[in-house]
C-alpha cells in the first residue's frame, strides 16, 4: 500500500492510498482517479514527507503505545478506489461539510438521471456495450473483480463514491 498526496487541475489537493505506484498510474491512465471535490480526472501527485520510522525509534517504543497504532483508514483496501479524503481534513472522523455536500450532489444528480439496475449492473453494462439494448446511464453495484474484468473489455465504469440507494422494482 502507498499513500499520495493529489491535487487537481483546480488545485483541490486530496490523498488517496494505492496497491503500489503501478496501480496508481494505471488508474489515472484509465481517468479512474478523480477529484473528491470536482470530480476532474486531471490527477497529479504533490510532494509529501514520507512516514519512515527508524529501527532504532522502533524498538523503543512499547506494542501499546497509542503512537505505534496504525492509523491505515479502514476504507484503504488493496483493490480500493481512491478514498478522497481531502489532505486539509484535520481527521477522518471530522467532517468536512464541503465534501459531503459535494457528495450528497452527485448522489442526488446520479439518482435523479440514471437507471438502477441493482446486482445486475455487470450484466446491463456488458449488453450495452455489445448493443444488446440501448445505451442509458445506469448504476448499481457489483463485485470489485466484475468490475475490473468490465474495465478490461473496454467498459467505461466508475466507481460511485456512495452505497447506491436501494430500489424496489
Amino acid at each position: 500500500m502507498i499513500q499520495y498526496a493529489l491535487k487537481c487541475a483546480h488545485d483541490h489537493k486530496f490523498e488517496s492510498w494505492f496497491k503500489s505506484a503501478s496501480a496508481f498510474d494505471g488508474l489515472v491512465a484509465s481517468g479512474l482517479v478523480n477529484c473528491p471535490i470536482c470530480g476532474d480526472t486531471d490527477i497529479q501527485k504533490t510532494l509529501m514527507a514520507p512516514s519512515v520510522q527508524s529501527s532504532r525509534k522502533k524498538a523503543k517504543k512499547p506494542a501499546d503505545d497509542p503512537a505505534t497504532v496504525d492509523k491505515t483508514p479502514a476504507a484503504a483496501q488493496p483493490d480500493a478506489v481512491p478514498s478522497g479524503i481531502p489532505a486539509q481534513t484535520p481527521s477522518v472522523n471530522a467532517p468536512n461539510p464541503e465534501l459531503q455536500k459535494a457528495l450528497s450532489e452527485l448522489r442526488e444528480e446520479v439518482t435523479k438521471n440514471s437507471e438502477y439496475v441493482g446486482d445486475d449492473f455487470a450484466k446491463e453494462a456488458r449488453a450495452m456495450h455489445l448493443g444488446e439494448t440501448k445505451t442509458r446511464s445506469i448504476y448499481g453495484e457489483t463485485p470489485i473483480s466484475e468490475a475490473k474484468e468490465l474495465i478490461d473489455e473496454g467498459i467505461n465504469v466508475t466507481p460511485l463514491p456512495f452505497v447506491p440507494p436501494r430500489k424496489v422494482n
